[in-house]
């Protein structure tokens, strides 16, 4: 026990040493090192690891210059680059209180704005075909389980079907594409249950922590709701390329081929340059 309390009061003793030295020797403190030595993105924002409050983000940068005696007139993109910093920190923790208040909101058939998303779904996904009525077995025919929806988005809440609407309606060829894919006979997959998976892989990656280094390279400033909805469009168009190519023999995998998948993008995510950007050439495409 005093070999590793020994060990911890000498890496500390020597880090402070280190630190020092490379103050006086640069002019600058580490968060200054940190923001003129790494590029925009993940790789800056997690090295400066810094804790605020968005709400006095200004004050907060102007006493880190005090404290740390940074001079604009010295290093002038300083101040900058640490604010989209902390944009981007208080921003993924936002972005999660939102995307939770969406999980835990229940879809309900009292709701005239929760019904005519519902609809739109089905209009986006099926142009030609009428709806015979809002009860029905045709739902099935875009992956729901059962003849009323509402059972399905228990689990995500209104968050499964917002991000089910939100690929349909900016990518709608490539949405169109997946479900004709979802709808093989041979290979195919409950588009709607499988898209409302993919939003619970989504929102587990963003609880975790693990969508920092994908959120702090492909948003300069703070992640919105619209970024996680990409992030999801991603997932849904990647996954259906995953499972087409690995040809499952059944159904009945899906949790195995899933969980193959979630572990591909979790290795993707430990590149501290990673964008899961959906790169395609919609013409409705979000900008």
């Amino acid at each position: 026990m005093l070999g590793y309390i020994w060990q911890y009061v000498c890496t500390s003793f020597l880090r402070y040493w280190v630190k020092w030295l490379f103050r006086h020797l640069t002019g600058k403190c580490e968060l200054q090192r940190i923001c003129s030595g790494h590029k925009p993105g993940a790789t800056r924002t997690t090295k400066a690891a810094l804790e605020t409050s968005k709400d006095n983000l200004e004050q907060c940068v102007n006493q880190i210059m005090k404290e740390k005696n940074v001079k604009p007139q010295n290093d002038p993109l300083f101040k900058g680059s640490l604010h989209i910093c902390l944009l981007q920190i208080t921003g993924y923790s936002s972005l999660f209180i939102s995307v939770e208040d969406l999980r835990k909101e229940v879809f309900s058939s009292e709701n005239p704005e929760h019904e005519a998303m519902l609809l739109k779904l089905w209009d986006l996904l099926m142009p030609t075909v009428k709806l015979e009525s809002r009860i029905t077995k045709q739902w099935g025919d875009i992956g729901f389980q059962g003849d009323d929806p509402k059972t399905d988005f228990r689990g995500m809440g209104m968050l499964g079907l917002i991000n089910l609407v939100f690929f349909s309606e900016n990518y709608t060829e490539e949405a169109r594409q997946v479900l004709s894919h979802a709808n093989h006979p041979k290979l195919g997959y409950s588009y709607a249950i499988v898209g409302i998976n993919l939003t619970e892989m989504a929102y587990s990656l963003l609880k975790s922590g693990a969508l920092k280094p994908h959120f702090y390279n492909t948003v300069l400033g703070t992640p919105e709701l619209r970024h996680f909805h990409q992030l999801y469009c991603y997932l849904a168009y990647e996954f259906d390329k995953f499972w087409v190519a690995e040809e499952p023999e059944s159904i009945m995998l899906f949790n195995q081929y899933r969980e193959k998948f979630h572990n591909i993008v979790k290795t993707h995510l430990q590149d501290p340059d990673v964008s899961l950007a959906l790169m395609v050439h919609s013409k409705n495409k979000p900008k």
